[in-house]
């Protein structure tokens, strides 16, 4: 299987619970497809390059994954008919040094989603 990243842009004016049932969405497209979904990093709400569909904000989203090239098609496919989804970009890791690179955005976006749930357990344990 060869090495993927995809990051979307979902539409700012959804609330947090559609912006989730989104992300929920693409990762069930890749587990149906037998990708194996190996870090995803929540960038969050973050301004635009440019403005897009009238937004100058959008929600950002990477994941990383390894699958077959078929599953880039159907992934891709569902993105672009989705309307909540204003952006998206999948980069394909080949050569070695790419796939050490790969292993090292996995490793700190694994890093950093550890970080964000012993945090809210953090304030817990103080209240």
């Amino acid at each position: 299987m060869t090495c993927y990243e995809t990051l979307f842009v979902v539409k700012p004016t959804l609330t947090e619970e559609e912006i989730a049932a989104q992300i929920t969405k693409v990762k069930d497209i890749l587990a149906k497809e037998g990708a194996e979904l190996v870090g995803t990093n929540d960038m969050g709400m973050r301004k635009l390059a440019y403005q897009v569909e009238k937004h100058n904000r959008g929600y950002y989203t990477v994941l990383f994954y390894k699958a077959a090239g078929s599953t880039i098609e159907e992934l891709e496919r569902n993105l672009k008919i989705s309307e909540d989804i204003i952006k998206f970009l999948t980069v394909k890791y080949t050569k070695q040094k790419e796939i050490a690179q790969f292993d090292k955005l996995v490793a700190e976006a694994n890093k950093s989603a550890a970080a964000e749930t012993k945090a809210p357990e953090a304030e817990a344990t103080e209240a």
